[in-house]
């Protein structure tokens, strides 16, 4: 059965003058001459039935279906050039796996381990782009997600299926100094943690994605903090915790996340009370037989997420 797929060199054309919405400069970035940009493109167009240009006077404009179609044809071509040189780089050995992923858990978890992974599986590369929200995996190159949301959050994911790679809980972390201006300490002596009543008059660093965090943290140690909501907002857990190393005030982190500033004593427990925040994190992938590279790294995961 003949599929209805244009001409790569069709597609490029087209890819190309969307972008800078010019023939001409379309043409001298393929190397070819600006008609037979135009008799691709127009070829595309009588194809598809739809315009994709409006030609005027002063050159080219694209249509809102060019503009859709414009997006669609660039991920596609980016795809097929990032599959062509993975097979080039591997010579058909091993692969790559295309993952989105939240980014602080990306950077401050995941990275830190993937030698491990490249150790085990030396054939195969892991690409990694950010991505904070569920998305359709048709529309994208990715090939699976790690996820940081509720169970509901994830069963409502159209077309996929999740593993649970580990629950989120978070603490009340802040600077040294911070702290000590808070509770003076004895000379040598470990930095005492304070009580949910006092961190209520300190400084809270809100997540802007999480704004509630803090009130339900004091919910959970039964303490009335009239300004739960209140403090400087930032987007990711990365930011919270710069945050709360240069002594902006306390923030709610995951332990996971912030090991090595722990470890180095940049950052310290304000109060020893975790919450579970009812969120966790997941590997999900379309619901169709993963390959197996994806096999491959799901088991990786599940063995580092669970390991001490």
């Amino acid at each position: 059965m003949r599929r209805h797929i244009p001409s790569t060199q069709a597609l490029a054309c087209f890819e190309a003058a969307a972008r800078h919405e010019s023939y001409t400069r379309a043409a001298q970035e393929l190397a070819l001459t600006q008609s037979a940009v135009s008799r691709q493109i127009i070829a595309l167009e009588e194809q598809l039935g739809v315009p994709l240009f409006r030609r005027t006077r002063h050159g080219v404009q694209l249509t809102a279906a060019g503009a859709h179609y414009g997006r669609q044809v660039a991920r596609w071509l980016q795809g097929l050039e990032r599959d062509t040189l993975d097979m080039m780089a591997h010579q058909g050995q091993g692969g790559a796996l295309s993952l989105a992923a939240v980014p602080t858990f990306a950077t401050r978890w995941l990275l830190p381990r993937l030698p491990q992974f490249a150790e085990r599986h030396p054939d195969i590369v892991v690409h990694i782009d950010t991505q904070t929200r569920p998305f359709l995996f048709a529309d994208t190159p990715f090939d699976a997600a790690l996820y940081a949301g509720t169970p509901e959050q994830v069963a409502q994911w159209p077309g996929t299926e999740a593993q649970l790679l580990m629950h989120e809980d978070v603490v009340p972390v802040c600077s040294p100094r911070l702290l000590e201006a808070a509770t003076p300490r004895g000379r040598g002596r470990a930095y005492p943690t304070l009580a949910p009543e006092q961190l209520a008059g300190l400084p809270l660093l809100q997540q802007s994605t999480r704004p509630y965090a803090w009130r339900q943290w004091f919910e959970a140690m039964g303490v009335q903090a009239p300004g739960a909501l209140d403090g400087p907002r930032h987007e990711l857990f990365s930011m919270l915790a710069m945050a709360a190393v240069h002594g902006l005030g306390v923030a709610l982190i995951p332990p996971l996340l912030i090991q090595t500033e722990l470890a180095q004593g940049e950052l310290v427990m304000a109060c020893a009370q975790p919450l579970h925040s009812g969120r966790a994190y997941y590997l999900v992938r379309p619901t169709r037989p993963a390959s197996p590279v994806l096999m491959a790294f799901g088991q990786w995961l599940q063995e580092a997420a669970a390991a001490p």
